[in-house]
């Protein structure tokens, strides 16, 4: 079934609160990403239910819809229309919802900016060392070969030089020029320091110092530290902001650089490196004895899934940069890794056990993705959604990562978990193994623990309609895939007489009006009920190719449910004359509203031979 893009975004917008209630909106390759006023005005499990919505999810101050690639941007289209919010790029929306976050969470937030854009290098290099390291082990004569050296060589590059890859992305982030970053990272591993690594082989007296005026500094470089790396390009950046607005334009060019790196590097060596390397050193252990303790490695496998919820989770890849750079082994990856595939493990499952085709079309690809280390539309499109199973995904993190803790799973690389983190592992069949149970816990407590919602009963037929049921032998819609019977008694009128403009131009598909003069709407053929409103003022039909809305009354939602009792619900088969929706004329006009009852051909402009009027 076609998507109609405009109905998809008018329904968002109105359980957004409308276009006022928009700061900004901007789409990527699968997801519309709105920067909301007042999040009281959301009707999140409106949202949810739209028809083109596949989740959604709140992330670092923005509310992201899942609508999927090649559709995002059309709804995008009709949305900007249907609310008057002005076209955003996907950086304007994140500094606006930046600008809306807490102080507490932008710090959070800040070191996954700076390190997701250098992931594609961390990965490839993480990637290529692990198989680099793993050849050798079947074909040791290859160890001792120049190609070993070369390969050593390329794969290591990305970490033996890491902090300059972390300043140039931090100055991106704090908008410092990403060159003279660049010079704060390669001046903290400059080959004139001793390498950090090598350090330990120094007896105490042996390392050389400065003397800068009162403080004796240690000439060791940086090599495996990117706390205060990150916070040396931020004093830069300010330092350069500060300059560029007071000293004059005539001598600017030179004297901004000059004093910005003078100043930068004379901190960084006298008090953020000596002071911030020591605390990130205990942070480093910190994590490795949670990421190695049996108790630590099941809490944090249970509780990484929120952390993703909160949009948190990029922080953990200081860790692991910092353990690779340290020891040359992550082994907080097996804990990412493990409840990631147990979410994956209870995606799948709702997929396998959901009847509901809508919610079984999302399970299936968001699983997938989970699989690849891509939990975003697992979590938010189904298993936080339903919750029991992400609470069960949880508990097989936490028994895959206690599985990973027991048998020291690690891996040089970060920033990839799941399927495509297998060839960079230390132990391939053990990690498989924790993959295998961290799913299957995950899926098997799913099959157990959760159940689909019923779906809203109709009345019963002998309750809600008579015995017999009497098919309407008037056309209103033809067409090459079929007819479309009158579903209400009444006149009926051209499309273009609707009282509604919408349904009047068109937009929605070609059609007619109905002037009802009885109050209840029958199916106007053999078919299936594709959608039904929450507010049982309008269903969705199907049949033979056909895409056919029945909407009773104009601007009727408002009324929400009042006068209205549909009679079928999703999915169900209805045959030709069955009712549908009874509705109350009396009501509706003492809203003040119109009852005339659109119905609409949704699709029409993909059909052939399509006439409309009563015949």
């Amino acid at each position: 079934m076609a998507l109609d893009y405009r109905k998809c975004a008018e329904e968002i917008a109105a359980n957004i609160g409308g276009g006022a209630n928009v700061i900004s909106a901007a789409h990527c390759a699968t997801r519309l990403r709105l920067v909301i006023a007042d999040n009281a005005k959301l009707n999140k499990e409106a949202l949810e239910n739209v028809d083109g919505v596949k989740g959604m999810f709140e992330s670092n101050g923005q509310l992201q819809l899942i609508i999927g690639t090649g559709t995002v941007n059309k709804v995008y289209d009709e949305f900007l229309s249907v609310t008057g919010a002005s076209a955003s790029s996907k950086d304007d929306v994140k500094a606006a919802a930046a600008a809306k976050m807490p102080w507490w969470k932008k710090i959070l937030k800040t070191p996954g900016d700076v390190f997701v854009p250098i992931l594609p290098a961390i990965v490839a290099s993480g990637l290529m060392m692990g198989i680099v390291e793993a050849i050798p082990k079947f074909w040791p004569a290859f160890g001792q070969s120049d190609w070993y050296s070369f390969l050593d060589l390329v794969a290591n590059t990305a970490f033996a030089l890491l902090p300059v890859l972390v300043a140039i992305s931090a100055a991106r982030v704090f908008g410092g020029n990403i060159f003279l970053g660049a010079v704060i990272g390669l001046m903290m591993v400059h080959p004139a320091l001793i390498n950090a690594w090598t350090v330990g082989n120094y007896a105490a007296g042996e390392i050389p110092t400065w003397k800068l005026f009162f403080f004796n500094v240690q000439q060791v470089g940086y090599q495996g530290h990117v706390i205060p790396v990150i916070l040396a390009v931020l004093l830069m950046s300010v330092i350069e902001k500060w300059l560029h607005k007071h000293v004059p334009e005539m001598i600017d060019l030179f004297v901004t650089p000059l004093v910005t790196v003078l100043i930068t590097s004379f901190i960084t060596f006298t008090i953020i490196g000596p002071v911030f390397s020591v605390l990130e050193n205990w942070v480093l252990a910190g994590a490795r004895w949670l990421a190695s303790s049996l108790i630590g490695a099941v809490v944090m496998g249970a509780i990484y899934p929120l952390t993703v919820v909160m949009g948190l989770h990029h922080m953990y890849n200081v860790i692991e940069a910092g353990m690779i750079s340290s020891t040359g082994l992550n082994t907080w990856m097996p804990i990412a890794s493990a409840a990631n595939f147990a979410q994956f493990g209870a995606c799948l499952a709702v997929a396998l056990k959901v009847k509901n085709q809508k919610t079984k079309s999302v399970a299936l690809p968001s699983a997938l993705s989970a699989s690849l280390g891509i939990t975003e539309p697992a979590i938010f499109g189904i298993n936080f959604r339903f919750m029991k199973p992400f609470v069960c995904g949880m508990a097989g993190g936490a028994v895959g990562s206690l599985f990973g803790a027991l048998f020291k799973l690690g891996a040089p690389v970060y920033g990839v978990t799941g399927i495509p983190a297998i060839p960079a592992v230390n132990n391939i069949p053990l990690y498989l193994v924790e993959l295998i149970i961290a799913a299957g816990v995950a899926a098997i407590l799913t099959f157990v623990i959760w159940k689909e919602d019923a779906p809203k009963e109709a009345p019963k037929a002998e309750e809600a309609a008579p015995a017999a049921i009497e098919v309407p032998t008037a056309s209103v819609i033809r067409c090459a895939n079929g007819t479309v019977l009158q579903p209400v008694k009444g006149n009926v009128i051209a499309r273009e007489d609707i009282p509604d403009g919408t349904f009047a131009s068109g937009v929605l598909g070609d059609g007619v009006g109905i002037e009802p003069t009885d109050e209840v709407v029958v199916a106007p053929f053999d078919g299936t009920v594709s959608s039904v409103a929450e507010s049982q003022h309008a269903v969705g039909l199907e049949a033979g190719g056909m895409e056919l809305l029945i909407h009773v009354g104009v601007d009727t939602v408002n009324m929400n449910g009042d006068g209205f009792t549909c009679l079928v619900a999703e999915d169900e088969a209805v045959k030709a004359g069955q009712p549908l929706i009874r509705f109350s004329r009396e009501k509706i006009k003492a809203a003040g509203y119109s009852d005339t009852v659109a119905v609409l051909l949704t699709n029409s402009e993909d059909l052939e031979g399509v006439e409309c009027g009563l015949v």
